[in-house]
């Protein structure tokens, strides 16, 4: 089971937000690059980051604090990052910086001949971030709920040839109100590539109840507020889904 810390950015500080609103931020580091150190001392394998401001922009707009994190990184672990994603060129300019994985969303939705194009240029380096309430898909920053079913759009865009699926329920998300264990093995049930889960991780009895399905297709967990609230330890996280799923040396 891969556990991904987050480091969602906004105006260059490390934040949570609640339920995706930009108005109930809470900054819980002026450094991210010091906070991105701190994870790879940990353990982590990987990291998860969020353009916020970019997500509303439609471009990237914390583009400093991302290079100071691939700095402190070094290539020692792949780095993901979603917001505001919108064209090819902005794809090709975050893999040049060092960034293994480009994460999609709205945009997905909304032009899906971008993913399509997205993935055969990018083969390999594209994730789609679905986000969803009771099975429907919700675009621009969860502030719209489609009619698209989720699992219908999973099966759509891993056609197109997507690395992975991050799935968020955002009712959970921020919450602390533990993981949608069933809508999360639903879709990794439905599709073939790998499913990652986001929202509502909580506390260790999360991370056991991800590993439990893991065979399922559920991959990995985005850790966010559990880990900056101190409701889970990371390192503690990592050892025990390892041990969990056989692979303690």
């Amino acid at each position: 089971m891969l556990l991904i810390p987050a480091i969602d950015l906004k105006d260059g500080h490390c934040v949570r937000l609640r339920q995706g609103d930009l108005d109930d931020a809470t900054i819980f580091s002026e450094d991210p690059a010091a906070m991105a150190s701190d994870w790879l001392d940990q353990g982590a394998r990987r990291l998860h980051l969020v353009d916020l401001n970019g997500a509303v922009a439609g471009s990237p707009k914390n583009l400093a604090a991302i290079k100071n994190i691939l700095d402190a990184i070094d290539e020692e672990i792949p780095v993901q990052i979603g917001g505001g994603i919108r064209d090819l060129n902005t794809i090709e300019a975050y893999l040049d910086l060092g960034l293994a994985y480009v994460i999609i969303g709205t945009a997905a939705i909304k032009n899906p001949g971008f993913l399509r194009d997205a993935c055969s240029a990018f083969p390999g380096n594209i994730i789609v971030g679905l986000d969803a309430r009771e099975g429907k898909v919700a675009t621009d920053g969860w502030s719209k709920l489609t009619r698209h079913d989720v699992i219908d759009m999973a099966k759509k865009f891993e056609d197109y040839g997507c690395e992975a699926i991050i799935y968020t329920d955002i009712g959970r998300d921020g919450m602390l109100q533990g993981v949608n264990i069933d809508a999360t093995v639903k879709l990794a049930q439905a599709v073939t590539i790998p499913v990652i889960a986001s929202g509502g991780v909580t506390d260790l009895k999360d991370i056991e109840a991800l590993c439990a399905v893991e065979e399922e297709g559920v991959e990995g967990a985005i850790l966010g507020r559990s880990l900056y609230e101190g409701t889970l330890d990371f390192a503690a996280a990592q050892t025990l889904a390892d041990e969990l799923n056989g692979e303690t040396e």
